[in-house]
């Protein structure tokens, strides 16, 4: 078989938006630069993902030098402007309170029209910290608005083997990764626990346990009940249904498409 390599790189500015496909990633002490760094959160300050408004995969997102852009659905923009002197605020994910800081109330207000609800734009600033959670990883690290751990890799194998089982065909956009890598057998990530990719050495962490945003079509944002309902018969694990290795830097620096991926435990 040929080399493990990797084939795609995304990131996702916006939790729950749409990601963007790069050549490279620069993994900081966040983990990708630039990733989920903004979220939005509801009236009482807790976090609104796809999971309750599956049309939030349909905001696209572009990191430009004056900021973030977004587009919605019906193809209108906004900047995701920061004011000078910016609310602060704690927001809750999931178990984890972290401070943030709120966007202006321009895009605040043309981002509750579009989804219909009352909703903020909140970016998690430099001096916030939120930890990883220390029972898959004991080191102090933080992370940004990701569901737990800042990197997620998935393998093009353990999908393709997926579709044999599937009506219809998926693409690993459903699962959201940060690195997508080629050249195992399926499943094989499954026993890795050490990998270095380009200048940088990850510690695989835990299985991603699946949720059911990954019901929710990225091209259409209509939900079904695959592949959750397939991954369920076969891949479930004691975390729960599994696709894809949570991964923790252990340094930092530059990950392209198409190093080696070489596995090291």
């Amino acid at each position: 078989m040929s080399s493990l390599s990797v084939t795609e790189l995304h990131l996702y500015p916006v939790k729950s938006c749409a990601g963007i496909s790069v050549e490279q990633l620069s993994i900081t002490e966040w983990g990708p630069s630039d990733d989920r760094r903004y979220m939005l959160v509801d009236e009482a300050g807790k976090f609104v993902t796809g999971r309750k408004f599956p049309k939030m995969v349909l905001f696209k997102t572009e990191l430009l030098p004056e900021g973030l852009m977004i587009t919605s659905p019906a193809g209108d923009q906004k900047l995701a402007s920061i004011p000078d002197a910016p609310e602060r605020v704690e927001v809750e994910i999931w178990k984890d309170r972290a401070e943030a800081i709120v966007a202006s109330p321009e895009v605040n207000d043309w981002l509750s029209r579009a989804l219909e609800a009352n909703v903020r734009l909140v970016h998690m600033p430099e001096d916030s910290f939120r930890q990883v959670d220390r029972d898959y990883y004991a080191a102090d690290q933080r992370i940004p608005f990701c569901d737990g751990y800042p990197v997620l890799m998935t393998n093009e194998s353990s999908l393709t083997e997926l579709n044999t089982r599937l009506d219809e065909t998926i693409v690993m956009k459903r699962f959201r990764p940060n690195v997508v890598v080629n050249g195992s057998a399926a499943w094989e990530e499954d026993h890795w626990k050490h990998v270095r990719i380009g200048e940088v050495e990850f510690q695989v962490v835990k299985p991603c346990s699946r949720c059911v945003f990954t019901t929710v079509d990225p091209e259409t944002a209509e939900k079904g009940k695959e592949p959750l309902r397939t991954l369920a018969g076969y891949r479930r694990h004691e975390l729960g249904v599994i696709f894809g290795q949570n991964l923790v830097q252990l340094n930092q620096g530059v990950i392209k498409v198409g190093d080696e991926v070489q596995i090291l435990a």
